[in-house]
Parts: structure tokens; C-alpha cells; sequence
């Protein structure tokens, strides 16, 4: 937490600061001269680092946390969600509200307009009703329109529900859907990376939308007119490498002509029904019994290939960001080793961007 609190250290280098020096106490423990050593360790962000101010912030947040039971989520923690933990700019710490169950992988966001039409409510509904069968956490950011609707939504078909804040938890906005929230905790939570008392600024909204594409498997943008946030949550989800599906409508319908150009310039998918999502993330309700494998023997493996494989035949399926990630291998340099490991038939591509050890 003060670390988090420590002005000029957004998550990116904080994570590097946790990682060359082992843990967050020695960063605070380094000498002035070894923290200089790191990469983005100038003057300014120095003197930042050894402000004891922070950690006197930090404390104050503590007791709130503390006194409210309030739950806290650490990036490099086993039950911090394994989609967010792929993403670099993803939170280093967030707080947490009610029961969520994070070891469910199927996570979808499902986002649009807050000036929702009679056409996107009944799609969101009935979307969501059709994709109880295959039981996801939907995630959405508990504004008004398609983000409140998908809430309800869930918790009508006995989904888990998270809702991502802008702001801390001491103030709910807007406060008409305060009237949602235990509903909310009894079927889900709330999750935000905002201490309590941080308002829900225009910028809060900018970051609270990395976290809906990040901690999903996919983004489902239900309306959006040519400009508007959930744009901006598309564009995070495809930086990511994840999944993008968006309901397409008539070009004359303004809250249709943001979807409409997500589609046409190839940044989503179109979305007709549950089984399109289904199909893409491979989300099979039976497994299918096929043919015993017959292992091929004796294939050369260079030693970045045999670390993929040997990760991937321990782990299971995983998606690209996330072997990249605990392989410690560049996207870019992934990419094509996982092509050559395709061609010598040791690794299968999948649907929804996993792959998986032959």
C-alpha cells in the first residue's frame, strides 16, 4: 500500500521495483544508490521512494481496511485473478467487497452505453440468460445502462457478478444503484484498486475500465455510439490479446454506430448469440472423448521450446499472455516459437487464443 500510494510509481514500475529487489520491504530497505541502479529510478521518483509520508497514508488506509473488513488482493498472490496477473499495467493491489470466487476461469466483461435502448436491454437479458448454462463470472462496471443491466442480469440467472468502481469504497456512484449493492456482494462483490475516500474522477473511470478488460477472458460491448468508454475498454481488451465480441445494429441507430465500427475494422466479432461466445472461448459443457494420442518420440526441442512445452504439459491449456508471462518469453518472440512448436506437432492452438501441450 505505500507503494501504491508513492507518487510517480505507477504499477509497471512498481512490479519492476518488486522484481529486482525480491519483495516490496526491500525496496524500502535498498540503499539510494542501489535503487538508482534500476531502470526508471531517477532523482525525482527516489526522493519519492523514501517519503515516509506514504507510509503514514498507508497506515490511515489500514485501519479503515481493517475496521470495515475489507479484503485486499496482491498481484503476485495465488488467488489474485490470473487474467489480470497477465497484464503488465494491471493493478499491483486492489480491494475487495463480498464472496467472489475468482477460481472460475470463465470470466466475460459485458459493457456498452449508459443511454441504453429497449434493443440492448432485451439482447443484454436474454444473452445473459442464455449463458447461464455455461455458469461465467460477468463483470461489468456498475454504471448506468448496459453496465447495471448486465448485473441484474447475472444475478437473475444465478451468475456471479463483479462489479469494477472508480472510486473507493466509502461512496457509491451513481448512488441510485446503492440500492443494488447487497444483491451484488450476496452474488458476487465489488472489486477497486481506489482507496475509500478517492471520488470517482473523470481519470478513475479511464483506469477502472484496464481492470473490466483485463481481470476477462473476453469483452462484450453491447451498445456504443461512435465515442464512449466502452470504446475504450475494446481497445484495452485487443492490447491485451483477448477476445472482443460487439452486437452489431442498424447503421442509423446512433448507440449501434460504435459496435457497427468495432466490427467493421476487425476489433471484435460479431455476436448473434451465447454459442458464438461459447464456441470462441471453447467453453465445451461435456468433454469431448477422442482417440488416444499417440506421442511422437524423440522430437528436438530447443531449450525455449522444452521450457514452453514442459510448462504447458504441467499446467494444462493457457493463452498466449499467460505462457509469455511465466515463461518470462516476449509476445513477439512467442508467437513464432509456438508456430515451429505447432509444426512439430507438439503443441495444439486452440479456440479463445489457448494453447495446449500435445
Amino acid at each position: 500500500m505505500r507503494l501504491q500510494k508513492t507518487k510517480s510509481v505507477g504499477d509497471i514500475l512498481a512490479k519492476k521495483l518488486i522484481i529486482a529487489t525480491g519483495n516490496v520491504e526491500q525496496i524500502f530497505q535498498e540503499t539510494p544508490k542501489a535503487l538508482q541502479k534500476i531502470n526508471g529510478i531517477g532523482t525525482h521518483v527516489l526522493k519519492q521512494l523514501l517519503n515516509k509520508k506514504s507510509l503514514e497514508i498507508a497506515e490511515m488506509e489500514l485501519e479503515y481496511i481493517l475496521e470495515n473488513n475489507i479484503s485486499t488482493s496482491y498481484f503476485l498472490e495465488e488467488e489474485y485473478p490470473k487474467n489480470l496477473q497477465q497484464c503488465i499495467d494491471g493493478p499491483i493491489l486492489f480491494f475487495k467487497d463480498g464472496a467472489i470466487n475468482f477460481k472460475n476461469e470463465r470470466i466475460i466483461s459485458v459493457v456498452g452505453t449508459r443511454n441504453m435502448t429497449s434493443y440492448g436491454k432485451d439482447f443484454c437479458e436474454n444473452l445473459l440468460a442464455d449463458l447461464a448454462k455455461y455458469n461465467p463470472i460477468i463483470v461489468s462496471g456498475f454504471a448506468y445502462g448496459i453496465d447495471i443491466c448486465a448485473h441484474k442480469a447475472a444475478i437473475k440467472n444465478n451468475l456471479q457478478t463483479l462489479a469494477v468502481l472508480a472510486h473507493g469504497f466509502d461512496e457509491i456512484y451513481p448512488k441510485i444503484h446503492k440500492k443494488y449493492m447487497h444483491q451484488v456482494c450476496e452474488n458476487g462483490g465489488f472489486i477497486t484498486e481506489f482507496w475509500h475516500d478517492e471520488h470517482p474522477l473523470r481519470e478513475h473511470f479511464l483506469k477502472r475500465n484496464r481492470i473490466v478488460a483485463g481481470i476477462s477472458q473476453a469483452s462484450i460491448i453491447i451498445e456504443s455510439a461512435e465515442k464512449g468508454g466502452s470504446l475504450v475498454t475494446a481497445d484495452i481488451a485487443n492490447s491485451y490479446n483477448r477476445d472482443v465480441f460487439a452486437v452489431a445494429g442498424r447503421n442509423t441507430d446512433r448507440f449501434s454506430k460504435g459496435c457497427n465500427q468495432l466490427i467493421k475494422n476487425n476489433q471484435a466479432a460479431l455476436l448473434t448469440s451465447a454459442e458464438d461466445i461459447a464456441k470462441m472461448l471453447n467453453w465445451d459443457l461435456e468433454p469431448k472423448i477422442s482417440a488416444p494420442k499417440q506421442h511422437k518420440l524423440f522430437i528436438e526441442l530447443n531449450d525455449t521450446e522444452q521450457k514452453i512445452y514442459d510448462y504447458l504439459f504441467k499446467t494444462g491449456k493457457r493463452t498466449l499472455d499467460g505462457i509469455a508471462l511465466e515463461c518470462r518469453i516476449p509476445v513477439y518472440k512467442l508467437a513464432p516459437v509456438l508456430l515451429q512448436m505447432e509444426l512439430k506437432g507438439v503443441v495444439n492452438p486452440l479456440p479463445g487464443k489457448l494453447f495446449e501441450a500435445v
